[in-house]
């Protein structure tokens, strides 16, 4: 064998046993850095003080002991891992209900008043220029029927149409074309026929002349009329409000002296909750009760729905027209509407399975070795359950008294 072959052979042994030597040393190294970085000291007493070496204990001043974690866990002061939020799992078990899509019927329950029905009412004018010498209605509030006496009116033009009448009848009468025509404008001036017979009879003139209710109702005033017509010393009711009329008073012709109000037919307006205006038909029927009287119903129907929601309290407003002929509601009474709402599909809970905590509301859903708090979005409500939008789907399976489980002492256990 040359020389030059063994120098090389023994060149290689040589590097390949020092390559070796060399691993085996690193290596040696770095597992024993690696165990002195594994290597902890605690205080016994204190088990949160944590150091990287040997020391006392800042807190009592105990010798720190020896404490090796292991090879592949991490140092975690964070205390999440340790606490579970008792707000959101219970474990326990507990009477279960499937979350279904199925439908419902049910009821609401309206609250509303009688107000007047604006279509029922009466402007009673001045037909003439004059001057009112009595009134017999002097406030408002007060009830008329039809044929009432309600002022008496002095007018020129008028006392000058009755002479005219008297001369046609006693000296032209024969001409019966022109005498009807003077009764008829003495009617349309505001007398009545049973005047204007009894003017011709009696062929003698009446400065005064009484002017009748047209109409049952009552007396609500005119459309100028403003508590500035009360004395401010005056303590005297809004239902004892004096007129803007009054006796000596000058009225044009075709001013409004009175507004009356025919309370024979009035309406019903009931407010509804946002939400369950989409429920309220047109001709759906209504069941009424009054606060004067709990036990007798008036059967009616739903007449206008209105569609404009109220940016107040969040409600729409229906109306229902009443004939209050048989009736006899004041205006202002309160009144309780039942309507009987259609079959509704979509996801329905009782009330007992959700959890109300101020805008959230939340169930329980089940899960393994217990059940989880999940929020949810509810509709509206029908009796004793609520629609759900959103938060559970159909077949999740959910507590059936969430209250239960809030109350219980498994809610502050942990998972």
């Amino acid at each position: 064998m040359s020389k030059y072959v063994k120098y090389s052979l023994i060149c290689t042994a040589i590097a390949i046993i020092g390559f070796v030597i060399y691993f085996f040393a690193v290596k040696s190294d770095n597992h024993a850095e690696m165990e002195h970085q594994n290597e902890v000291y605690t205080c016994s007493m204190h088990p949160q003080i944590i150091k990287d070496k040997p020391g006392s204990c800042p807190i009592c001043g105990m010798t720190l002991v020896k404490k090796v974690t292991d090879d592949h866990s991490e140092i975690n002061d964070s205390v999440d891992d340790l606490l579970k939020p008792t707000d959101k799992f219970v474990l326990g078990k507990y009477q279960t209900i499937t979350v279904k899509d199925t439908l419902i019927s049910s009821e609401i329950s309206l609250p509303g008043t009688v107000v007047y029905d604006p279509n029922s009412s009466v402007n009673i004018s001045a037909r003439i220029s004059g001057r009112i010498e009595k009134m017999h209605v002097n406030y408002k509030y007060q009830k008329v029927v039809k044929g009432q006496k309600i002022f008496e009116i002095y007018s020129p033009e008028l006392l000058t149409e009755q002479q005219n009448l008297i001369y046609l009848i006693s000296n032209d009468s024969q001409n019966t074309s022109i005498i009807n025509s003077a009764k008829q404008k003495l009617l349309l001036y505001g007398m009545t026929n049973n005047q204007i017979n009894e003017l011709a009879s009696s062929k003698k003139v009446n400065p005064l002349i009484d002017i009748y209710s047209p109409a049952n109702g009552i007396i609500i005033g005119t459309e100028k009329m403003t508590t500035s017509s009360i004395s401010p010393m005056s303590n005297a009711s809004i239902n004892t409000e004096t007129l803007d009329v009054k006796e000596g008073s000058y009225v044009k012709k075709g001013e409004v002296i009175f507004k009356l109000m025919n309370t024979n037919r009035v309406w019903g307006v009931f407010n509804v909750l946002q939400g369950y205006n989409s429920l309220i038909k047109i001709n759906q029927s209504i069941d009424i009760t009054s606060e004067l009287d709990e036990k007798n119903r008036i059967y009616a129907k739903i007449n206008f729905v209105e569609t404009q929601l109220n940016s107040t309290d969040k409600t729409n407003k229906i109306r229902v027209y009443m004939d209050n002929e048989k009736y006899k509601l004041p205006i202002g009474v309160r009144l309780q509407g039942i309507v009987q709402l259609n079959s509704t599909k979509g996801i329905w809970l009782q009330k007992q399975a959700l959890v109300s905590l101020g805008e959230k509301k939340i169930v329980f859903v089940k899960m393994d070795g217990g059940f989880k708090a999940k929020g949810i979005q509810t509709g509206i409500e029908m009796g004793d359950y609520i629609q759900i939008i959103g938060g559970v789907s159909e077949g999740d399976t959910i507590a059936k008294n969430a209250q239960y489980l809030i109350d219980s002492e498994s809610f502050i256990k942990t998972e």
